[in-house]
């Protein structure tokens, strides 16, 4: 395959599109920087993006591995779209319905939950607390499947504002006050984790050096996490902590030493 070709031909089709390199990135959930890696022919589209591209640059698999359309072949006009664009569009239909088939089955779930409980104890008991637990999954989950973009952004959003009410709930419908103060707790160590790594993940794409961070990250939220179950007196068995941070450091220091491998090849 000719790196140089195959970018030339993204950009080419990019710009047939109307399309920026920034427009491209973000319809991609990737960022400029990679695409203009493609298009400068310094690195491919991974599997896990090149049949999105094909489908948003309207050409197959074989012309984006090719750099061209096969020789004699007529552009296809957007009313006859391609097999790459098909499956595009079978994939987005999916994601369509994939949050009101979520919520159906949620539901049926719950209502099954309610039925058996009021027909075995008179009234509603503990079907209470899978009906706020489905609802709440409901609300995490439905953001990847039901957006084309910002699906991670919005289930992180929702984690973030519905995490402590569930929570709240939780510790009401269970009487136990422990699930409220300290899942708060837990919940607000792991959103200042979370965050970060969405942005790393943002900016630098899928990349050993994302690992990477991600990795150190984790282990100050390991570190955290630790030290506040102690203060509250819920520590985990002792060493627990100590080897999974330096799990983690190892695991750093292994993907930034790949990344500057890579780039001295």
């Amino acid at each position: 395959m000719d790196q140089s070709r195959i970018g030339t031909f993204i950009t080419e089709r990019r710009r047939e599109k109307g399309l920026t390199q920034a427009q491209l990135a973000e319809r991609l959930n990737i960022t400029d920087r990679a695409v203009s890696k493609w298009e400068t022919g310094k690195s491919l589209p991974d599997t896990s993006t090149m049949l999105e591209l094909c489908g948003i640059l309207g050409i197959t698999a074989d012309e984006l591995l090719s750099g061209g359309r096969a020789a004699g072949e007529p552009k296809r006009s957007p009313a006859s779209p391609g097999p790459a664009e098909r499956r595009f569009s079978l994939r987005t239909g999916r994601g369509r319905w994939g949050a009101p088939l979520l919520g159906g089955s949620l539901l049926t779930g719950v209502l099954v939950c309610l039925i058996c409980d009021t027909a075995l104890s008179g009234g509603l008991t503990w079907s209470r607390i899978p009906a706020l637990s489905a609802a709440y999954a409901w609300v995490l989950l439905s953001p990847p499947l039901a957006l084309k973009q910002g699906g991670a952004a919005g289930s992180l959003l929702a984690l973030s504002l519905f995490t402590v009410p569930y929570l709240y709930g939780l510790s009401r419908l269970l009487s136990v006050r422990e699930v409220f103060t300290v899942g708060t707790v837990m919940t607000a160590l792991s959103l200042l984790f979370l965050w970060p790594v969405y942005a790393v993940f943002r900016r630098a794409g899928r990349t050993s050096a994302a690992l990477g961070i991600t990795c150190l990250l984790l282990a100050g939220l390991t570190a955290s996490i630790h030290g506040a179950l102690f203060l509250l007196r819920a520590a985990p068995p002792a060493g627990w902590n100590g080897w999974s941070v330096l799990l983690l450091l190892l695991t750093a220091a292994v993907c930034f030493t790949w990344r500057r491998g890579g780039e001295k090849q």
